[in-house]
């Protein structure tokens, strides 16, 4: 995998709340350099990265997946869930979503007719609030 899952400070408190658990994240810096691209979303580089180019991210199992993941998918409620994992596969910036979904998607094996929204179960308007809650969130990392 060659994906970090970030959490906000909110997400820290959720999950820790709900596992009773605080050994499942860990500062690192970004496995892949898309993340340090900031032109689209310099609130992004901004709040989530602290000085020595790390970040707060779901540690990873030995084979790159995340440590919730189970073969039936998630172990975390949706409420309890990173807001990035919520919010997968939409591509997005401080300013809303964008065209396209997130590279690696698979559009195109969706049955006719069908959207990938109604196959995730996910509500347009809900995931409008969550990008919302991400970023309200993010600010939080310079407050700490």
């Amino acid at each position: 995998m060659d994906r970090d899952i970030y959490i906000t400070p909110g997400d820290l408190r959720r999950i820790n709340a709900f596992t009773r658990r605080e050994d499942f994240y860990e500062y690192r810096k970004p496995i892949n350099s898309y993340y340090l691209q900031g032109e689209e979303d310099p609130a992004w580089l901004y709040y989530v990265f602290r000085p020595d180019g790390s970040r707060r991210v779901l540690k990873s199992t030995s084979d790159g997946n995340c440590t919730f993941l189970a073969p039936d998918g998630c172990r975390l409620p949706l409420q309890v869930r990173p807001i990035i994992c919520r919010l997968h596969p939409y591509e997005y910036n401080a300013a809303g979503f964008y065209n396209e979904f997130a590279p690696g998607c698979p559009v195109d094996v969706l049955e006719p007719g069908r959207s990938l929204s109604s196959c995730f179960d996910m509500d347009p308007a809900e995931a409008t609030c969550w990008h919302k809650m991400l970023y309200e969130e993010i600010v939080l990392e310079k407050k700490l």
